[in-house]
């Protein structure tokens, strides 16, 4: 591991990913990696969560990481990875605010269709249900996670992304941390990694149309999964036919 994200969920992770792969920094460990093979990830996480990591098993050869899970453990990926460089990756307040209340917020909270579709997805999802389990220790309960506090009002959600990039900036020393806001650009990003300016532009990927394409429409899948292998009955409402 030669790069450490230490970036928040919806700071351009995605973006901040598909950089670090670009810039040579390849395999890239991101929420994807968890996504593609849950039941295993999902295995590693939860130890941890519990206190009994195995960074080798679950990073295998990847050069790079960033986004949650892995970077809420930025801690502890240095100290296992000490000559690595850790890479915050930054927006402002209420850029951040507007987009955690479009995206991830209301997967927990509230009362949209992807609060309901997340949460109707446990029931017929086991792999989903552990999902949530493990994100709600990781993010939202009051001793572990990373939003605790009032994540209610935008005052306290900004607040919690203030604390957060403090944290950061506090407990990595200066020559090791840069602080990367993806509209900066390459510039600062390549001469922290000592790498070559590539040509084009910084990637932007993942904006929140993607991010309720992929939660919605995956949620809605495994439903329709579910209701298609369901004992059906031979008769509908009323005892119309089917």
């Amino acid at each position: 591991m030669k790069v450490i994200g230490a970036g928040l969920p919806r700071t351009a992770t995605t973006t901040t990913l598909v950089a670090f792969e670009q810039l040579g920094f390849a395999p890239c460990y991101h929420m994807r990696n968890l996504f593609g093979d849950m039941d295993r990830a999902l295995t590693l996480w939860e130890a941890v969560a519990a206190g009994n990591p195995d960074w080798e098993a679950i990073f295998g050869d990847a050069q790079s990481s960033c986004d949650f899970p892995s970077s809420r453990y930025y801690r502890e990926l240095l100290e296992h990875y000490p000559d690595a460089k850790v890479v915050l990756s930054v927006r402002s307040a209420q850029g951040w605010v507007r987009s955690m209340r479009e995206t991830i917020w209301p997967m927990y909270f509230g009362d949209s269709i992807l609060h309901h579709v997340a949460q109707a997805r446990r029931q017929v999802d086991p792999n989903w249900d552990r999902f949530i389990r493990l994100m709600t220790h990781m993010c939202w309960d009051d001793e572990t996670g990373a939003f605790a506090g009032d994540h209610y009002s935008d005052e306290g959600l900004a607040a919690i992304m203030e604390r957060w990039n403090a944290e950061v900036k506090a407990t990595i020393p200066a020559e090791k941390l840069l602080a990367w806001d993806p509209a900066e650009g390459w510039e600062p990003l390549c001469d922290f990694l000592e790498v070559a300016v590539p040509d084009g532009e910084v990637p932007r990927v993942n904006d929140t149309a993607a991010f309720l394409e992929g939660m919605i429409g995956g949620g809605l899948a495994k439903l329709n999964e579910w209701w298609a292998a369901r004992e059906h009955s031979a008769t509908g409402l009323h005892g119309a036919p089917a």
